[in-house]
């Protein structure tokens, strides 16, 4: 027999237990039917079970379950059938089960079908709600609710649920701390909880301290921060729309203005405004002022195109469209040196002058004092007076006339009509300026190109240190004239005056425009070139000459002779050339071996010249022969240039067969001499090289008599050491035999000693290791054994304990439930059945036949 629980498929009997059912189909009449616990249920063969056993749906207390296309039931609670004994169905409706309706459990008829299985009820605690929304019409205790209308199921409590309501989310109450507001939106026309109608999407502001819970068709934005004014902070604030604001004050759209401290402590912005920016406070101190562009009139609109003046000590916030013209500014603080210059940009009374400022106007302030421009005002510059020493100076214009001049030795301090003049140089003039007069007095034209690290202030007086015996020519081209500096001095330019730059020849041979220099240098000095002459035999030779000069200045303060200093623009070319004329003359009429030899005396007297010696002699019988001299110096009148000295340095020839011809005789000359030497020097070396070969035989033949005597007494101390070698051999292999001997003996004994101590050594190490290796494993098995018996302990201790609280689980009467479950059960079938008695057994155990008959026979006597 199948057993209570469950059936197999080739059973019929399903014993169904209480609170249990089956759903059975009848395959005649295809109707599905319901089949309760507890009972036996035997299936026919017509019938078929759908589902179970099924354990009943329990709704225990604040739960709730939902079932889909449930049984429909009369006034009394009793289910419906239809004629073929179907259970009727509302089908694609819901039914929500509640513990109230649904105290016992219930099974699920045929068609029915869980949708959601037991379930809490949801609780709403405080500060918050469910947002509901309305699925189907229906009558809300009074209320008409329409599908998609929605509200809220505010905590504390127990929501429901009602099958016409779908739960859209749980809302929370939104804290609203000090100084803070929540910004709403309504998502269609409502009338908020202060009871004022919003319109769809309308925004506005609770500023209630606490917990705040919207509605259903509000929505949270954000949550609004109080920005907290200080003195030193204001907030700049802008209209989105038309309102009136927390302040009474009607805002028109496009509206800016301040909110400061003296108005609120603390401001929420409203849903029309819009924060600009925090604007800082503007602070001046004593010594400060301000200019402000389009300031705010009492009205509060801008004044555009006006400025206002703010001096301190003063603390201010900036109106919305009001700027600072250059900022906060320091008050002009003039000391005795110091000034300032003034334009009118504005008709206006000056008082401090006590006079009418017309525009354009220009005028200067001067110190000590303490200076604020008005507004009508515009500060073009700050003057400080310029202190000069006697040797400082700067060029001043006015701006007027457009007189340049230069002012010299004094502290002055430009007025509003008078401007720094630059006066420009050349660039070459420029470099040769900030070089040093005295090491750098001439430079050549490539150098000249080199900028300089130190820029000259072009305004300040160009001063230019004259060198010891130099000069420098200074032309004023406005008065059409030239002075004259020797030095040492000190030039300082005129605004009209400029320096003559000297542009001098240079190299070898001279080259025009090589060396340019500010300076000229009176001498002495040298200069050299190479000159080409020709001879009367058209031998052309290169001649290096150097010459002496220095300009003859007896008188330098005759400013005719000063003048002709600088007569001559390239006096060193021109000397040059004076020069190689003279020479290339004289040259030319003499022959080359003439010129060759006598070169210096023809060219010192083609330079200098001849003159005569004065008669010395006072004879009368005979008439004198005039004599000549060469002279000592060259002067050229032009420039009073004196040349004093000539040096011939070389003389050579241009044509190369006149240079190799010249050469070749040299050369011949100096082999000449060479052979003449080498003869006597290979002379000399062969007698010291017989000297040598005799001086050597000798020392040779005396070198072999000394070896022979060392060789004999070489052989004497062999022999000599062959017999001690002999003797000392024989004694020192007997004595070594000896010695090993003796060495084997004692190393064998010790030898046996030392295995006879290894022996030893072994033997114990093992015994000690077989020793340690017993006691170990005894230990070992000992603390094994130790540990085993405690487990073994510990789970019996368990088990024990697990018995023990398995049957306080259980029970005492649970456990005798249990045992006597089986027989109980037997009883209850046997009377389903309607038997009186049985006896049931598995034909294994004997049964006392004979007691059981008389037992029965006395019960039926007794009965009877």
């Amino acid at each position: 027999m199948a057993s209570k629980n469950s059936s197999t498929s080739t059973s019929p009997v399903y014993r169904i237990p209480p609170y249990y059912y089956i759903h059975v189909l009848d395959q005649n009449t295809n109707v599905s039917r319901l089949e309760l616990g507890p009972k036996t249920f035997i299936k026919q063969e017509n019938v078929t079970v759908i589902i179970g056993p099924e354990k009943m749906v329990t709704v225990p207390p604040r739960h709730y379950c939902v079932v889909e296309n449930p049984v429909v039931k009369d006034e009394a609670g009793q289910v419906q059938f239809d004629e073929n004994g179907q259970a009727k169905l509302l089908h694609a409706d819901l039914d929500i089960r509640l513990e109230k309706d649904y105290k016992e459990p219930f099974p699920l008829y045929p068609g029915e079908v869980l949708r959601q299985p037991v379930t809490p009820l949801k609780h709403v605690v405080a500060n918050s709600a469910l947002r509901l929304k309305a699925v189907l019409d229906f009558d809300d205790n009074g209320e008409q609710r329409k599908a998609g209308d929605e509200w809220l199921f505010e905590g504390p409590g127990t929501y429901t649920p009602r099958k016409e309501v779908s739960v859209e989310e749980q809302i929370r109450a939104t804290v609203i701390g000090s100084n803070q507001a929540i910004r709403l939106s309504a998502k269609k026309e409502i009338i908020d909880r202060t009871g004022q109608l919003r319109v769809t999407g309308e925004h506005w502001l609770v500023k209630k301290t606490g917990a705040y819970l919207p509605l259903a068709y509000e929505t949270v934005v954000n949550v609004e921060d109080a920005s907290v004014l200080t003195d030193k902070k204001a907030l700049h604030l802008r209209a989105l729309k038309t309102f009136t604001d927390d302040f009474g004050q009607l805002r028109k759209n496009g509206d800016e203005w301040l909110i400061t401290i003296e108005q609120t402590e603390t401001h929420i912005l409203n849903v029309y405004e819009q924060l600009v920016d925090n604007v800082s406070v503007t602070t001046l101190n004593s010594r400060q002022y301000c200019v402000i562009l389009d300031p705010i009139s009492d009205d509060g609109k801008n004044q555009l195109g006006k400025k206002k003046l703010v001096v301190g000590e003063k603390s201010f916030f900036l109106q919305p469209g009001e700027r600072l013209e250059k900022g906060i500014q320091d008050v002009y603080i003039l000391g005795e040196d110091e000034g300032v210059i003034l334009k009118c940009i504005e008709s206006f009374d000056d008082e401090s002058d006590d006079e009418r400022r017309r525009p354009g106007d220009r005028w200067m302030v001067r110190g000590p004092r303490e200076y604020i421009p008005p507004t009508q005002v515009e500060v073009l510059l700050r003057r400080k007076a310029i202190p000069l020493d006697e040797n400082e100076g700067i060029y001043v214009r006015d701006i007027k006339s457009g007189r340049v001049r230069a002012v010299v030795g004094q502290t002055y301090m430009l007025t509003q009509n008078e401007e720094l003049w630059d006066k420009e140089l050349t660039e070459q003039v420029e470099t040769l300026l900030m070089r040093d007069p005295l090491t750098d007095r001439m430079i050549k034209v490539k150098d000249t190109t080199t900028k300089s690290q130190t820029k000259r202030e072009k305004f300040k007086v160009v001063t230019f240190r004259v060198p010891h015996n130099t000069a420098v020519q200074v032309y004023d081209y406005k008065a059409k004239h030239a002075r004259i500096v020797f030095g040492p001095e000190l030039v300082m330019l005129g605004p009209d005056e400029h320096f003559t730059l000297i542009n001098l020849s240079g190299s070898v041979p001279k080259k025009p425009n090589q060396i340019r220099s500010l300076a000229l240098l009176l001498g002495p000095d040298f200069l050299t070139d190479i000159i080409v002459v020709e001879t009367a035999d058209h031998a052309r030779l290169s001649v290096q000459l150097s010459c002496n000069w220095f300009f003859d200045t007896k008188d330098r303060t005759d400013e005719t002779e000063a003048q002709k200093l600088f007569s001559v623009p390239d006096f060193i070319g021109d000397v040059a050339k004076a020069i190689a004329s003279r020479v290339r003359g004289a040259a030319a009429g003499v022959q080359f071996d003439d010129f060759h030899k006598n070169s210096a005396s023809i060219i010192r007297a083609s330079v200098f010249g001849v003159e005569l010696i004065p008669e010395t002699t006072t004879s009368t019988d005979k008439q004198s022969t005039p004599q000549t001299r060469v002279r000592d110096r060259l002067v050229f009148p032009q420039n009073n240039l004196v040349i004093t000295s000539i040096d011939i340095q070389s003389v050579e020839p241009v044509d190369q067969r006149t240079r190799d011809a010249l050469q070749k005789s040299v050369q011949l000359a100096i082999e000449i001499t060479t052979m003449s030497q080498e003869a006597g020097a290979k002379h000399e070396a062969s007698r010291r090289e017989q000297e040598a070969k005799g001086f050597l035989e000798r020392q040779r033949i005396k070198d072999e008599a000394e070896a022979e005597e060392v060789r004999k007494s070489l052989l004497e101390l062999q022999a000599l050491s062959a017999a001690v070698e002999s003797t000392g051999q024989a004694k020192a292999e007997a004595q070594s035999r000896a010695e090993s001997t003796r060495i084997e003996g004692e190393a064998a004994v010790d030898q046996a000693r030392l295995k006879a101590e290894a022996s030893k050594i072994e033997a114990e190490a093992e015994l000690n290791r077989l020793k340690l290796a017993r006691e170990a494993e005894v230990k070992y098995m000992r603390e094994q054994n130790e540990l085993e018996i405690n487990k073994k302990q510990n789970m019996s201790q368990i088990e024990i304990e697990k018995f023990q609280q398995q049957v306080e689980a259980i029970g005492a009467e649970t456990i005798q439930a249990i045992a006597t479950s089986g027989p109980e059960t037997q009883v209850k079938l046997l009377q389903a059945l309607g038997l009186q008695s049985t006896l049931i057994t598995d034909g294994r155990s004997p049964i006392n036949l004979m007691n059981f008959g008389q037992n029965l026979l006395g019960e039926t006597t007794g009965a009877l």
